[in-house]
C-alpha cells in the first residue's frame, strides 16, 4: 500500500528541521538515510512523551562533561528532608512510600527528569491471535488469524519454510540424540533462539524470519538476541522432540522464564504520593554528595542548580546515570553499574475515530513480522498501542541497545508519526479505514534506557552461578542507596520494588 503523507493525515514534507537533544538534524553527520529532506513534519495531534530533547539534555551533557562548564553555582534552597529519591517511577515511589511507613513524621522529595512520570514501560508476555506478515519481511503484507485451522498453509512465504514451519509446531524430532537433558539445556544455553533454528532445525529462511518477533514484546530484542533456552522455557516451537521435562525449569534459564514456572508474580500497585511528598517533574538531578551531618542533592530547575539537604538518598534511577551523580564512588563499583545497559523502548498510544474498523478485523493483538511497530493492540473503547523495539538485536543485547538507542534518538518525531500511520492503514484499511481522518490522536512515549537488562545465556557466562555485576553495583554509600530495577539479577515485574525496598531496609 503506498499512501502520501497527506493521505495519512500528516502535514506537506519539510526539510530537516526536527531536533534530538538540541541539535539540528542537519548537524548531525551520522543522521540516518532516513531523516533526509522530505521527512514529513509532525502533525497538531502527534505527541513525545519520555525521554524527550528536553528531558535528555542535561543527563546528557553531565555525561559529556560539558554541564558544568556553563550551570554556574549551585544555589542553596533551604529546603531539608529526611529523603530524597532521584527517578519518579514505580521504584522512586515505593522507595518514598516505604520511607514513610518507618518515617511517618519525615518529608520526602522526589525528582525526575521527564516532565510526566510514566513507569508502564516494562515488557510484557503477550499471547498474540494474529500475525501480520508484512511487506518489510517477505515483499507483501499479509494478516494471519492463528485461531484458523491450517494457518500456516496461509502464509505468504515460502513453501518450505512453510513445511518447516508446520514441523517445528507439530512433530519435531530430537536434535540432540545421545545428549542428556543436562547435555541439551547445555547446547541450547549457547545458542540463541534465531540461531537454534538456522543452525540446528536448519529451516528455510523465511521460517526464521517469521518467528524473529516473538520475543520483542516481553524482552524489547529480537529472536537473534533472545536465548534458545528461554525460547524452550517460554514454550517456542520447536522443541517438543527434545524429551526434556516441563515439571521444572532449567538451571540456564533467566530469572523471568523460571519465576513463570511459579505463575505469574501478582504486581502490586504503584504507591500513589500523599502531602508528605513532594514530586517534581522537569528536574533532573546533577550532583549527590554524602557530606559530614547530611546529604547535599544537587538538581537542575530549567535555569540554575539548586540543591537540598537530606538525611538519605536513594537513587531508583537508571545506575549508568550514577557515576556521573556520585563520582566519589569506588572504581569497582563505577564500572560495575556502567556496565547496566538498559533496552530502549518506544509505546504508542492512538486514539481512533473510527473504532469500528479495529471491531471489523476481528483480532485484538496482531505481531508484525518485520516493521517498524513489531506488535499492536487494541484496547476498547477507543484505543490502540503500538510497540516498538529500537534494539539492533543481531548486535546481542547490550551492543544493540546502545546502536539502536543511538539510532532511536536521531529518528525525526515525523518519522514515528508516519511509521504509526503507515501500519494501521495497512492493517485496518482492507477493512475501511481512512488514516486521513479516521485519527483523534497520536501519543509516543520514548525511553532509550527502558527495560532493565536481565542476565541470560548466551549472554552472560556467569549466569547462573555469578558473581553478578549486580552485587558489586548496588549497597549503601554512606546516606546514599543505590535502588534502580538494573540493581537487581531479576529485572522484570517487581525489580524497581525489591530493590526500592533494600535501599530503604540498608538506610534505616
Amino acid at each position: 500500500m503506498s499512501l502520501t503523507p497527506r493521505d495519512l493525515g500528516m502535514a506537506v514534507p519539510i526539510s530537516r528541521r526536527d531536533l534530538f537533544d538540541g541539535i539540528a538534524v542537519g548537524c548531525v553527520a551520522a543522521a540516518p538515510a532516513r531523516a533526509a529532506q522530505g521527512t514529513p513534519e509532525p502533525s497538531g495531534h502527534f505527541s513525545v512523551r519520555g525521554d524527550t530533547s528536553e528531558a535528555l539534555s542535561v543527563p546528557h551533557a553531565l555525561r559529556d562533561g560539558r554541564f558544568w562548564e556553563h550551570a554556574g553555582p549551585a544555589v542553596p534552597t533551604g529546603e531539608t528532608y529526611g529523603l530524597v529519591v532521584v527517578g519518579g517511577g514505580r521504584g522512586g515511589l515505593d522507595a518514598a512510600a516505604g520511607w514513610l511507613e518507618r518515617h511517618p513524621r519525615e518529608r520526602v522529595l522526589v525528582l525526575d527528569n521527564h516532565d510526566v512520570l510514566d513507569d508502564d514501560l516494562h515488557g510484557r508476555h503477550a499471547e498474540f491471535d494474529a500475525v501480520m506478515c508484512d511487506e518489510e519481511s517477505f515483499g507483501t503484507d499479509g494478516l494471519v488469524r492463528l485461531s484458523t485451522p491450517g494457518w500456516v498453509d496461509r502464509l505468504p512465504i515460502d513453501g518450505r519454510a512453510r513445511r518447516d514451519l508446520r514441523a517445528l509446531y507439530d512433530d519435531p524430532p530430537d536434535w540432540f540424540p545421545g545428549l542428556t537433558a543436562e547435555g541439551k539445556q547445555e547446547r541450547l544455553a549457547g545458542l540463541t533462539y534465531a540461531q537454534f533454528l538456522r543452525e540446528v532445525c536448519g529451516v528455510h529462511p523465511d521460517a526464521e524470519r517469521f518467528c524473529r518477533t516473538m520475543s520483542c514484546a516481553e524482552w524489547g530484542y529480537d529472536t537473534r538476541a533472545f536465548g534458545a533456552i528461554d525460547a524452550w522455557g517460554t514454550g517456542y516451537p520447536g522443541f517438543g522432540g527434545l524429551g526434556l521435562g516441563r515439571e521444572k525449569p532449567s538451571r540456564y534459564n533467566s530469572p523471568t522464564v523460571r519465576r513463570r514456572w511459579h505463575g505469574p508474580a501478582p504486581m502490586t500497585a504503584t504507591p500513589t504520593p500523599d502531602e508528605r511528598v513532594l514530586v517534581r517533574p522537569s528536574s533532573p538531578v546533577v550532583s549527590v554528595r554524602d557530606g559530614a551531618s547530611s546529604a547535599t542533592v544537587g538538581y537542575f530547575d530549567g535555569h540554575r542548580v539548586l540543591t537540598v539537604e537530606a538525611g538519605a538518598v536513594i537513587l531508583a534511577c537508571w545506575s549508568a546515570v550514577v557515576p556521573y551523580l556520585v563520582p566519589e564512588l569506588p572504581p569497582e563499583r563505577r564500572q560495575a553499574l556502567r556496565g547496566a545497559v538498559r533496552v530502549p523502548l518506544l509505546r504508542a498510544s492512538v486514539r481512533l475515530r473510527d473504532a469500528d474498523a479495529w471491531r471489523r478485523l476481528g483480532v485484538r493483538r496482531v505481531r508484525w513480522t518485520g516493521a517498524y511497530w513489531s506488535a499492536c493492540e487494541f484496547t476498547p473503547p477507543d484505543t490502540v498501542r503500538l510497540l516498538a523495539t529500537p534494539c539492533r538485536s543481531e548486535l546481542g543485547p547490550q551492543a544493540g541497545s546502545v546502536a539502536g538507542r543511538r539510532e532511536l534518538f536521531r529518528t525525526p518525531y515525523g518519522v514515528l508519526e508516519h511509521t504509526v500511520r503507515n501500519q494501521l492503514a495497512r492493517l485496518l484499511g482492507p477493512v475501511g479505514f481512512d488514516p486521513g481522518g479516521g485519527i483523534e490522536a497520536i501519543t509516543v512515549h520514548r525511553r532509550g534506557h527502558a527495560l532493565a537488562p536481565e542476565y541470560c545465556r548466551p549472554w552472560h557466562a556467569f549466569y547462573p552461578d555469578g558473581p553478578f555485576p549486580a552485587d558489586a553495583a548496588r549497597g549503601r554509600f554512606g546516606r546514599i542507596a543505590i535502588a534502580g530495577s538494573d540493581t537487581e539479577p531479576c529485572a522484570r515485574d517487581e525489580a524497581a520494588v525489591t530493590a526500592a525496598r533494600r535501599a530503604v531496609e540498608e538506610l534505616s
